[in-house]
């Protein structure tokens, strides 16, 4: 059961043993276990793949972990509704993967589509590379089959796209971490796959140049990008010495990638030009176009395995998922680098620079113990959230709050809201039992 006591997150002190797994492979079954939990005060963990980054899915009071990995059957393709229907179990990629014949595509992209699940997708409400364009997962959710704590199973949504009658328990249960249903089926709309897309790698002498560079590819082209990804020179060295690819980051101080697609090949031409013109007057080193999968594939595969890498290299951590306005991205890059210096460790960030949100990592430096980190750290997020928080920001976009986040929710939401989303959970789960310990300080 040792592969259950965990998720992705690198602390290994987060983990706690549960004391059964089960791997129920129907709504019905869960409704079950769940009656049975409710009865008998029985905590249950939902989990999807594990590959969460907040604890979301760690047993916090052991009991059960309820696993959905058996339920991944493809339940229905409506292509005239431009619908799919999966259980919770499918892992996201393979959703595009049966799509593809169709010359249609779900547009959610985390960026660990390759492992992840699509319920722990709906239940953090995960975003990722595409999120510019395309949003976020909850926008493409139009209905829900679920496990309520005391084993009722309801269906909320459906095919329709519009639908006001009653409050929006979808977009509540979107995100809610497990905490308030168990996903069984999701329901997601879909989109027409483009036919053209380029994906630039644009290097910039300087962070603060590269991100500076953000807000005027947004406002000054007219072109949306379907993703803007930042990496800093530490994130991009890092990953290339991980995969043992060669990039041409020695000059550069920060690169950005920049995915554009469409309908015409001309139309994402024009665009691509527009936005690599606007990189070159804002001091970019250099634009490289990669127009075909290979290399596209070659870039993306470098930002999709910056955490991986830096869990091998420095595996004591903290991968964190503050978002802002993308407008306040310049000044939460000068916040986190302040707070390096006058910490004295290293922070590398990378991320969605296109919607504000950014990774930074801050890493404990060889000489320093276990203990200092340890004592460090608390300090060091409370003043990296303090000064997002002052930002507009807060303090996660797509990884969720879980447990690693929930003792520092005061600091962005007030003490009524908080009092707010508990009675909710109270409504939902008056007993308590489906992933005690999440959220809430």
């Amino acid at each position: 059961m040792e592969a259950y006591s965990h998720d992705e997150v690198a602390d290994g002190g987060y983990a706690v043993m549960p004391e059964a797994v089960v791997k129920p492979a129907s709504a019905r079954e869960i409704s079950a276990i769940m009656k049975l939990a409710d009865r008998e005060r029985i905590p249950v963990t939902p989990r999807g793949a594990g590959s969460g980054l907040s604890c979301g899915a760690v047993p916090l009071y052991g009991g059960i972990v309820l696993s959905v990995e058996r339920m991944n059957r493809i339940v229905e393709i409506d292509v005239r509704n431009m619908t799919i229907t999966v259980e919770a179990g499918v892992v996201t990629n393979h959703i595009n993967e049966v799509l593809e014949e169709y010359g249609l595509f779900y547009a959610g992209y985390p960026m660990s589509l390759e492992t992840c699940f699509i319920g722990g997708n709906v239940a953090e409400n995960a975003g990722g590379g595409k999120a510019v364009k395309y949003g976020v997962t909850g926008r493409y959710v139009q209905g829900l089959e679920a496990v309520l704590p005391d084993g009722a199973i309801v269906r909320i949504g459906g095919k329709r796209v519009k639908d006001v009658t009653g409050y929006n328990l979808l977009g509540l249960l979107v995100g809610s971490e497990g905490t308030l249903a168990v996903f069984t089926e999701v329901t997601l709309k879909l989109t027409a796959l483009p036919k053209h897309k380029v994906t630039l790698l644009v290097l910039f002498p300087t962070v603060d140049e590269a991100i500076d560079a953000v807000p005027a590819l947004m406002t000054e082209t007219g072109v949306v990008p379907t993703a803007i990804e930042f990496m800093d020179r530490l994130s991009v060295q890092t990953a290339c010495r991980y995969l043992n690819e060669h990039f041409p980051y020695e000059e550069a101080g920060a690169m950005l990638i920049i995915e554009i697609d469409g309908s015409g090949e001309e139309e994402v031409e024009a665009q691509y030009d527009a936005v690599g013109q606007v990189c070159l007057d804002r001091g970019a080193l250099e634009v490289y176009v990669a127009d075909n999968f290979t290399t596209s594939e070659r870039v993306w595969r470098v930002r999709r395995n910056i955490a991986e890498a830096f869990k091998v290299s420095n595996p004591v951590q903290s991968l964190e998922d503050i978002v802002v306005p993308f407008a306040q991205i310049p000044q939460l890059i000068r916040v986190i680098e302040d707070l390096s210096r006058r910490h004295g460790l290293l922070i590398p960030s990378y991320g969605h620079a296109g919607d504000g949100n950014l990774h930074a990592t801050p890493v404990k430096p060889a000489g320093m113990s276990l203990e200092e980190w340890e004592a460090l750290l608390p300090r060091l997020l409370r003043e990296l959230y303090a000064a997002t928080a002052e930002l507009g920001g807060t303090i996660s976009g797509e990884h969720g709050i879980g447990s690693k986040r929930k003792a520092y929710m005061p600091l962005v939401l007030s003490p009524e809201l908080l009092s707010l989303m508990k009675r909710v959970k109270d409504a939902f789960d008056p007993h308590h039992i489906l992933n005690p310990g999440k959220i809430f300080p």
